[in-house]
């Protein structure tokens, strides 16, 4: 018998994980996001079944570029657009297959049946025979790709020649790894009330193992990931979740008090949160966003730690829409980005992004930068941060700035994190900590143009 439970005055219909993991890929296939999706279809799911259908949405994800290749020597007709949610999950059964442990038999059995509560029941007898295919053929089928460098490295071909052109062979290998890691659950500790040390001691006690960041001062990395609200004192704000990498952008801001700052495309709120508990006696802290969903959350996030910002719903870059004309003592531009430095908790960034997206979004970066610059007071500091990979989203962009104006000195980043670059430092994913970010810090030293 189907389950129904109500919502708004609406019966909605429970989904299995595979069914709904299906409908997610199906929907990311079509050019939607993860992390849109995710917590809606979470929401039909069981939640006894919910870690079940995350494994499957973000590992079939992950290793998509094996798995489309696959299904491409599986699947003799290839599927119409309107039943991308079959392709989704014929996705999930091979994923499953490769990398899970749980019964192969089960697995058949449980994909096979999820054609019915996707209403596709046409096609129970393709699905049940490509898997079966797989499972007897497996050996061979993965022989013929040994060649196939999309294959092994389950990244889409552009990406790989984008990362072995801007980096040596091997490091351009250990980033490939890296993305293809889980990224550790690391938190960062509001020193507002407590120090890293004694929050590290409440850990221990509810028997979460866990230890310090090696390079954020107030980061912890836990052996295992849990459930926010197994964390001791989360809801009470004591602590928030933030890779270590982004921990780092609020201590170069070198931030002190009565100063203005300005927090641009800062969704959804983590470092606008750090600036605040880094230095609680600024002047004033406005943080801006183009999208409304997003500053919900940051809303969510300044409640929960009993912080509070000045918040507009704008585009950055569109100064008159916001901006009162009292310079910033201090900007952070967290610039929009292919993301292709977090790919390990954001994978369907290899099926979503497009070798066209990254001028666009350089194009974006360098107009922001350039517009922002006219909003910062004279000696005042711009942060500029990324989470990509790319030197195009860059360096070149921070050196294209500073070579077109007089009024801009790069201020070196003296720390024992990431790689020195020409304009900044470059952090790269790394197992068991932090994800890929780039930051560049720039002062305006008060000569026109």
């Amino acid at each position: 018998m189907e389950k129904y439970w109500v919502s708004k005055s609406t019966y909605t219909k429970v989904l299995s994980a595979r069914v709904a993991a299906a409908e997610v890929l199906a929907q990311v296939l079509r050019g939607q996001s993860l992390s849109a999706l995710l917590p809606k279809y979470a929401n039909r799911v069981l939640e006894k079944d919910r870690s079940l259908f995350k494994e499957i949405c973000f590992g079939s994800l992950r290793w998509y570029p094996q798995i489309a290749l696959l299904i491409k020597r599986l699947v003799e007709k290839p599927l119409r657009e309107k039943d991308l949610e079959i392709q989704g999950l014929i996705a999930c059964g091979i994923y499953q297959l490769m990398h899970l442990r749980t019964s192969e038999h089960a697995v058949v059995n449980e994909t096979v049946a999820a054609t019915k509560g996707l209403n596709r029941v046409w096609a129970k007898g393709l699905v049940n025979a490509v898997l079966r295919t797989f499972q007897r053929e497996k050996a061979s089928l993965l022989d013929e790709q040994v060649g196939n460098n999309v294959f092994q490295t389950a990244h889409p071909k552009w990406l790989l020649k984008k990362l072995e052109e801007a980096w040596l062979p091997a490091l351009a290998a250990e980033i490939v790894a890296g993305n293809n890691e889980r990224g550790p659950m690391t938190l960062r500790v509001n020193t507002l009330r407590q120090s890293r040390d004694d929050y590290l001691e409440q850990l221990k006690t509810a028997d979460i193992i866990a230890e310090a960041t090696q390079f954020s001062g107030v980061g912890i990395t836990l052996a295992t990931a849990v459930d926010v609200l197994q964390l001791p004192g989360f809801e009470d704000g004591e602590i928030s979740v933030q890779d270590e990498a982004a921990q780092l952008a609020a201590s170069l801001l070198l931030l002190e008090p009565h100063q203005v700052v300005l927090d641009a495309c800062c969704a959804p709120g983590g470092k606008t949160c750090h600036i605040l508990e880094t230095e609680p006696g600024i002047k004033s802290l406005l943080a801006i966003d183009s999208e409304p969903r997003r500053m919900l959350k940051v809303e969510e996030n300044l409640n929960r730690l009993k912080l509070k910002s000045d918040l507009k719903t704008a585009d950055a870059g569109t100064l008159d829409a916001w901006w009162d004309k009292t310079p910033f003592d201090r900007i952070l531009l967290d610039a929009p980005c292919s993301a292709t430095g977090v790919i390990r908790r954001h994978p369907d960034i290899k099926i979503l992004r497009k070798p066209s997206d990254i001028d666009k979004l350089s194009q974006i970066q360098a107009t922001l930068l350039e517009r922002l610059w006219q909003t910062l007071a004279n000696e005042g500091i711009l942060v500029y941060a990324t989470c990509s990979v790319l030197p195009e989203e860059n360096d070149q962009v921070v050196k294209a700035f500073v070579e077109s104006r007089k009024d801009v000195e790069i201020m070196t980043i003296d720390a024992s994190w990431g790689e020195i670059t020409d304009c900044g430092r470059q952090l790269f994913p790394t197992t068991n900590g932090h994800d890929g970010f780039y930051y560049a810090r720039l002062r305006k030293i008060g000569r026109p143009v």
